[in-house]
């Protein structure tokens, strides 16, 4: 599908956003009511769409912390400040807020809503999973080098 659409509809691109645009509506039109397809048994996808009685809502509800957690907003570059010092939170959650919950001195859980994050340890300003990693990319900057995790742990980051 997508060599497809690149095919159909990219190659070349069209000179102007709005010709560009022109194009994918006239390709989605093409692939659902008039292109029969393999893995529908040869039938359109518009002949089998059905609209959800859900309705959507224009916009969500902001997500709620109990009274008791720190919230803070994560600014655009993936980070909040504890005090006078950074903490890494991750760019996914930028300008939306999370929630903080001391579960002893100096040792938070980190939510968004009901998704846990993980634990934030105040001597490190250092968000880490349940086995103590502080979350890594593969690869890029971090290659062969080590971190300390909250138990004194010396393991590579990969």
């Amino acid at each position: 599908m997508h060599k497809t659409l690149k095919a159909e509809t990219a190659r070349p691109p069209r000179r102007t956003l709005a010709a560009q645009q022109r194009r994918f509506d006239w390709f989605r039109d093409r692939y659902n009511t008039e292109r029969p397809h393999e893995a529908l048994g040869q039938r359109l996808p518009a002949s089998l769409y059905q609209a959800s009685s859900r309705p959507y809502p224009p916009r969500l509800l902001p997500i709620g912390y109990p009274g008791h957690y720190e919230v803070r907003r994560v600014s655009r570059n993936g980070g909040i400040r504890w005090g006078s010092r950074w903490v890494n939170v991750s760019h996914v959650l930028a300008e939306l807020d999370v929630g903080f919950e001391e579960i002893d001195d100096g040792l938070w859980e980190v939510y968004f809503g009901p998704v846990w994050l993980g634990r934030l340890h105040e001597t490190t300003c250092r968000i880490v999973d349940h086995l103590g990693r502080a979350a890594r990319r593969a690869g890029g900057n971090h290659k062969g080098k080590c971190y300390q995790s909250a138990d004194n742990k010396v393991s590579p980051i990969i």
